[in-house]
């Protein structure tokens, strides 16, 4: 299986926040930023892998900025990572009011999805090749961050967290 760059991955999603959108503050709803955030990274996730993928985990998303009534929001998704039968996707979302020309970023987040056959089952991902700076720090963290997972998820016992262990306690200190 040939591996892949995170660019062949690289998504961008704009959506308008409507009315319908909102809360009584006129504030996007968090639930919509979610969905909305679900459906990019999957995107990602499926360019990478030619596969259907579902979404197995949302890190901690913290909301920065509120973002209002009648901005744009440009979510950027790709690919951070690939393991076995799944992949971190890394989010970036902006909000921007177009009459004023004030964009800020208002979330970043990862999410993880694994890829399935035509019979639901998990199947093995594209390795990734990150070759830009950037992505290679996002990749070299995704251990770390799959391993914190696994560990809040009850799939992995904290001792066995080697590569956390390493950045706590140094590489020879266990």
């Amino acid at each position: 299986m040939k591996g892949k760059s995170p660019k062949e991955s690289y998504t961008i999603m704009n959506e308008l926040v409507l009315p319908n959108d909102t809360n009584t503050l006129n504030n996007l709803m968090g639930g919509r930023l979610l969905h909305w955030m679900d459906i990019a990274a999957a995107i990602a996730a499926q360019k990478h892998c030619n596969r259907i993928v579902v979404t197995a985990s949302v890190d901690n998303v913290s909301f920065k900025h509120s973002i209002k009534l009648g901005d744009v929001i440009t979510i950027e998704a790709k690919v951070s990572r690939a393991f076995n039968t799944s992949v971190e996707v890394r989010l970036d979302v902006w909000a921007e009011n177009i009459p004023s020309g004030n964009r800020y970023k208002s979330n970043e987040a990862f999410y993880t999805f694994v890829a399935l056959d035509q019979n639901n089952l998990t199947i093995p991902v594209p390795e990734l090749i990150p070759e830009t700076p950037d992505e290679i720090v996002l990749f070299e963290g995704a251990l770390r961050r799959r391993q914190l997972r696994l560990i809040l998820g009850g799939k992995m016992k904290p001792d066995d967290a080697t590569e956390l262990k390493a950045l706590f306690f140094g590489e020879n200190n266990g």
